[in-house]
């Protein structure tokens, strides 16, 4: 019994000196893990703070950028709305010319334009070609501008003159339509100022 007893005593100590190994393997695991895990724990933070921080970054890059598509589309709605505007009153005005008497205040117009003309042209030798609402008018001031000739061809136009040289060489277009069309990129403009555009 005696070697049974060493025996036994035997396997107690390796079974004890083995539990006393994994207990301490057991507890250095556990004392690395939390190491492991405390030090993580750090790293996770900054990982957060950068990812939230980058979040932000973007969210207010996108922000900028719907802010400012917001505003250019808000722009260009206030052009169109202006050009909407600036072609309802040119619609007006040419109405309005069209329905124009001829009167005396209309006849110094086309005189003005008969001075300007020759003056462009530079001879007073010219042709002048009008819409049949001004023949009349034209005719009428002829006398006033010698050298220049009443075209019987009539052309289309809300009102004014076209003159030529007698030689054909020049040309003027002096009607309403192409002084408006001389005037409108400037009156746009004037416009869109007034709304700060």
């Amino acid at each position: 019994m005696g070697s049974d007893s060493a025996l036994e005593r035997t396997v107690e100590k390796i079974i004890h000196n083995t539990e006393e190994q994994i207990l301490s393997n057991l507890k250095q695991a556990l004392k690395s893990s939390q190491d492991a895990l405390a030090n993580s724990h750090v790293s996770l933070e900054q990982e957060y703070d950068r990812i939230i921080s980058e979040g932000k970054k973007e969210a207010e890059k996108l922000e900028k950028q719907i802010i400012g598509n917001a505003d250019l589309d808000s722009r260009n709605k206030q052009l169109v709305l202006i050009e909407e505007s600036i072609e309802k009153v040119f619609d007006k005005a040419i109405k309005k010319i069209q329905d124009a008497d001829r009167n005396s205040d209309y006849s110094k117009l086309i005189s003005s334009m008969l001075e300007e003309s020759i003056r462009t042209i530079g001879t007073p030798d010219i042709i002048i070609q009008t819409n049949s609402k001004d023949k009349s008018v034209v005719q009428s001031l002829l006398s006033k501008f010698s050298g220049a000739t009443l075209s019987n061809d009539v052309i289309d136009c809300l009102g004014g003159i076209k003159v030529q040289s007698k030689d054909g060489t020049m040309k003027f277009d002096n009607t309403i339509d192409a002084r408006l069309e001389r005037l409108k990129p400037l009156i746009r403009k004037d416009i869109a100022s007034k709304f700060g555009r």
